[in-house]
């Protein structure tokens, strides 16, 4: 499979692949081609490491994230319709930072070797701070900032669930980076086991 325009997409985040994820900056230039390439040479036990991490078949999740995408090419149609922009980020969150990490990108952590883009990839949008997002969306802890640039949201700095919420926003910006690299992330390791 050819990865040049999802490579080109992630080249808009290059300074933020390099200075957040700690990618090289030819890692960064070609992304989904280095993921795609880390996932087929993983050797086969962590391949089926992988493909066993979930009674879910990979084909049926890559089916999903089409279904996904499909979902959301519609929105964009749409894209002067509150109801389906509001859609639109409640599905975009969910698949982005609830499903994808408890689907991929947890046991691709574990699997793929240190150093790697796809490990360093899966631990970034396995940690904070889109992990305190993940939760806040997983607990229904969130809103729009009232100028709908942000969505506020609030969790724990820590695991410690005695640990006080404390309110965080997440920038339009910060989120169309999160959620373009967990995409990113989740077809070139379901295309590519």
């Amino acid at each position: 499979m050819n990865w040049q325009h999802l490579d080109a997409q992630m080249q808009a985040f290059s300074a933020r692949l390099t200075g957040e994820v700690k990618l090289t900056s030819e890692v960064a230039a070609q992304l989904a081609t280095t993921i795609a390439a880390d996932l087929r040479s993983l050797p086969s036990e962590k391949k089926n490491e992988i493909r066993a991490a979930s009674p879910v078949s990979l084909e049926d999740r890559l089916a999903e994230l089409h279904a996904f995408q499909g979902w959301m090419d519609q929105a964009r149609i749409l894209r002067n319709n509150p109801f389906v922009s509001r859609a639109q980020v409640v599905a975009q969150n969910y698949i982005c930072f609830v499903y994808l990490p408890e689907a991929c990108f947890r046991i691709l952590a574990k699997a793929c070797p240190s150093g790697s883009a796809a490990k360093r990839c899966a631990q970034f949008l396995s940690s904070n701070p889109v992990r305190a997002f993940r939760n806040a969306v997983a607990h229904a802890n969130w809103t729009y900032r009232s100028d709908f640039n942000a969505i506020v949201y609030w969790a724990r700095k820590g695991s410690d669930p005695g640990e006080p919420l404390e309110r965080f926003e997440v920038e339009q910006m910060d989120l169309w980076f999160w959620q373009s690299l967990s995409r990113c992330v989740a077809y070139a390791t379901y295309s590519n086991l």
